[in-house]
């Protein structure tokens, strides 16, 4: 008979929690969790990305991937800002520190994101897409229809780089920016992606 008494107790000392539980969920209580969530949406008009290169076989998957480390030291540092508060337009501007000196890299949008292979990030982003892969076509693989940058490093490895196009990538489908090897070429191609930066997971 002790046992259903001791249970009385217990049940009316639970029941008023029981009674908060929906008042504290109608209060606003899970509103700043909320706010926090969409603050870093995608859907902000001016992104910003800053990453240290580092190798791609880092434990963590860097954001920024060297495969060049005598072009794009470990190390190395990168900040991205894309603008897109302007309707149908994009602004892209790439600044870099501890870079190869006195160097040119051409510098474009991808498809794909940053991996351990470098063909991993895929083809360049184009707004309209070439039917025939990989695109050769000018009138499809230019300046206006792909973001292209052409990033030149001074003495000391730094440099910046901004381009404009009159459209905003799809969402989802422009997921990196690569470094190309560029000029002076050395023991490198001058297409070879010699570094690659995550824009979207």
């Amino acid at each position: 008979m002790s046992a259903p008494l001791a249970a009385a107790p217990l049940a009316a000392a639970l029941l008023p929690l029981a009674l908060l539980a929906p008042a504290a969920a109608s209060s606003g209580a899970a509103a700043p969790s909320v706010a926090a969530a969409s603050s870093g949406s995608a859907a902000s008009p001016v992104s910003v990305v800053e990453a240290a290169f580092d190798p791609a076989t880092a434990f963590v998957p860097p954001t920024a991937v060297s495969y060049a480390d005598d072009l794009v030291p470990y190390g190395a540092h990168t900040r991205i800002v894309t603008d897109r508060s302007t309707a149908g337009r994009t602004v892209l501007t790439m600044t870099v520190t501890g870079l190869a000196p006195d160097h040119e890299f051409p510098v474009h949008l991808h498809t794909g994101s940053c991996g351990a292979d470098p063909a991993s990030s895929g083809p360049h982003y184009q707004d309209a897409v070439d039917p025939v892969q990989p695109s050769t076509d000018p009138a499809y693989a230019n300046g206006r229809n792909e973001l292209r940058l052409a990033l030149h490093t001074d003495e000391h490895g730094e440099g910046t780089a901004t381009a404009s196009v009159p459209w905003q990538p799809r969402p989802g489908e422009a997921r990196s920016l690569v470094m190309h090897a560029g000029t002076p070429t050395g023991p490198h191609a001058a297409g070879d992606r010699a570094a690659c930066v995550k824009l979207e997971k």
